[in-house]
């Protein structure tokens, strides 16, 4: 499949980027460089949407662990043209931060659980 690319045209400085259905984002930054991004996950906060992201290299896989994280904007339409754009108000970055973390933690106490069922 052929990856999309952001043109949505509002000169802003920050990246954008559109959903894929393999669930992978390529990402334009300021500097026009192109990341595939892995979709981690999606959730809700305060009724905003955040997508966190993996960011790959070139070999598709991610050594540092670092995830960056957006506010989503889903296609109501139907369509697929998702859109994410950059938190710049530090709360709601830490909002969306922890309930990030708090997600992670359900998924490493479900994985334990799941552990002990066997």
């Amino acid at each position: 499949m052929e990856k999309e690319h952001c043109d949505c045209g509002c000169n802003e400085e920050h990246e954008h980027g559109h959903i894929l259905t393999e669930g992978v984002v390529t990402l334009t930054l300021d500097d026009d460089e192109e990341v595939d991004c892995a979709i981690i996950t999606t959730y809700e906060v305060n009724s905003k949407e955040y997508i966190v992201l993996l960011p790959l290299d070139e070999n598709g896989e991610n050594e540092e662990g670092d995830v960056w994280i957006y506010r989503f904007m889903r296609d109501t339409t139907g369509g697929n043209n998702h859109g994410i754009d950059a938190i710049e108000d530090d709360d709601e970055y830490e909002a969306a931060a922890d309930a990030f973390d708090e997600w992670l933690d359900e998924q490493e106490f479900a994985e334990i659980s799941d552990g002990e069922e066997e």
